[in-house]
């Protein structure tokens, strides 16, 4: 069996800024698995990519007014690698969970990078298992349902991967949704799930209070796949879809739950870098830094 290799990885925003782990609030997590892309393959690339563009990212955040950096931020090593040999879904879920809990138990702020989106299962797990009996919300910010009981032979398909967090009990809202199955359309239905349609957040105006009134629970986890910003914006993505959140409203829209509710950690998922092309990996930079700034705001920091 081939041993698997670590690959280094650059600090969030670049070594002179990067934090100790024992004194960071806040820890970058790249995941780059892939395994089950069912288009445009690449977001095994997505973190690292990511990462490398944070280094142009600028320190002073005008909307908030701070340089956030000064928060803490530590860049873990990466887990579950396909770029570095074959890893299965089940490999990459345990290490996923394993490594997200042990941060968490260290009263890390966590925000993962993928790498696909089935990634995300395990790190719901995680959020679990650190909160046993204790419902948190999952909002969901993409293109596509992801309620698929299986796809492609695998119930951990990045087409599932919602459908997974469902089956765990959890509550969740979805946004900027696009493109269902006629399967998913049923479960929609059949469960009275929150989704917020890319077509309705485009034609009502009252769609984003509608959707924080849909989160009943006062912690939430928030999973962005990149699918669900307008590809015009980020057209690096292997499944895009046309429409979708503008940068303005997604940003509302965010931190507007993060005012309102406990966010107990977040993930940014499936960048998949295009050659000559650097705006869509540092335009998910500049959404973790958000992501950062207003956990900080929330939290004090």
């Amino acid at each position: 069996m081939a041993t698997q290799m670590s690959v280094a990885v650059l600090p969030f925003l670049g070594e002179e800024v990067a934090a100790t782990y024992d004194s960071a609030r806040c820890v970058i997590l790249p995941i780059p698995f892939e395994a089950t892309t069912t288009y445009r393959r690449g977001c095994e690339n997505g973190p690292a990519a990511v990462l490398d563009a944070s280094q142009q990212v600028e320190y002073y955040d005008e909307e908030l007014d701070r340089e956030l950096w000064e928060v803490g931020i530590y860049t873990h090593a990466a887990i579950a690698d396909t770029r570095a040999g074959s890893v299965s879904s089940e490999k990459m879920l345990r290490e996923t969970q394993e490594t997200v809990y042990r941060l968490v138990s260290d009263g890390k702020f966590v925000i993962s990078l993928g790498g696909e989106h089935s990634i995300t299962t395990g790190i719901v797990e995680a959020y679990r298992q650190f909160y046993p009996g204790e419902a948190f919300t999952v909002v969901q910010i993409d293109a596509h349902g992801d309620l698929r009981h299986e796809y492609e032979g695998s119930i951990h398909n990045h087409a599932c991967v919602m459908r997974r967090i469902v089956d765990m009990g959890l509550p969740t809202v979805q946004v900027g949704i696009r493109s269902i199955c006629r399967e998913e359309a049923d479960l929609i239905r059949e469960k009275e799930l929150a989704v917020f349609r890319a077509r309705e957040i485009a034609t009502q105006s009252d769609w984003m209070e509608r959707a924080w009134s849909a989160i009943q629970t006062e912690k939430v986890f928030i999973t962005v796949d990149l699918d669900g910003i307008d590809p015009t914006l980020i057209p690096g993505v292997g499944t895009p879809e046309p429409g979708g959140l503008n940068w303005y409203t997604l940003l509302q829209f965010l931190q507007g739950i993060f005012a309102t509710h406990d966010v107990i950690g977040c993930d940014v998922m499936e960048l998949a870098p295009i050659v000559d092309s650097v705006v869509s990996e540092f335009t998910a930079a500049k959404l973790v830094y958000k992501l950062i700034g207003y956990q900080a705001i929330a939290k004090g920091w």
